[in-house]
């Protein structure tokens, strides 16, 4: 008698297993597929700030050997016998924090000697009135071309600019000032030398300082612009 064919045992568990292992997976918490990946938002613009750097110093520098009017072309000299044609002037200025400072250094001029020196309101020409009155920060309401300031409330040294100085034994010599301001909407053109050794400080005839010697032209309202 024959019989039954019996399946064998593993082919009857192997099904078994497999859906128990798939269970187990799921049932273990089996890493699941990552959800698709959301499309990048557009960035915005960046918003423009100020700029750190500090704004740039306004610098104006001047130099020039002094020559008879009609062969000089920035430094005039209108008396050679106190003012040597050949003497070198040279002037910076600088702002700096709402105040300027003013140089002058002369070379060649006569020796042991004090010389008055200013800013004044327009360039050198021919004769030495051609520079004008000193230039004032603020001008004196009273003042004249025919008369110039000599009020020591606005002839002074904390309005004008003045570049007294005393040369050594070869004649070479420095000033230096700062003043309370900056050149805006009007600036000097010139630093003219002058006859006296020291400017006048006394009401009546503060800021005179005699004859007009030497002049050089000075670009002061490159600051003004700048």
């Amino acid at each position: 008698m024959i019989s039954p064919t019996r399946s064998p045992v593993g082919a009857a568990r192997l099904p078994i297993l497999l859906t128990g292992t798939v269970l187990a997976a799921v049932a273990c918490g089996g890493p699941e597929p990552a959800p698709p990946a959301l499309p990048d938002a557009p960035l915005a613009p960046p918003t423009p700030t100020a700029p750190l750097t500090q704004p740039a110093l306004a610098q104006v520098e001047a130099e020039g050997t002094l020559a008879a009017p009609e062969q000089a072309q920035d430094a005039f000299t209108y008396d050679p016998a106190q003012a040597p044609a050949g003497a070198e002037l040279s002037v910076e200025a600088e702002e700096s924090n709402g105040t300027t400072q003013v140089q002058l250094d002369v070379d060649g001029l006569l020796p042991d000697r004090g010389y008055a020196a200013h800013a004044h309101a327009r360039p050198c020409g021919p004769t030495g009135d051609a520079a004008g009155p000193h230039f004032q920060n603020e001008v004196d309401p009273a003042a004249t071309p025919e008369q110039p300031s000599t009020d020591p409330a606005y002839a002074n040294p904390q309005n004008e600019i003045w570049l007294d100085l005393r040369t050594d034994g070869e004649g070479d010599g420095e000033a230096s000032t700062e003043v309370p301001f900056v050149f805006r909407d009007r600036a000097p053109a010139s630093v003219v030398i002058h006859e006296a050794e020291s400017t006048a400080t006394a009401p009546g005839e503060a800021g005179s300082a005699g004859g007009r010697l030497a002049c050089l032209n000075v670009p002061f309202d490159q600051a003004a612009n700048g």
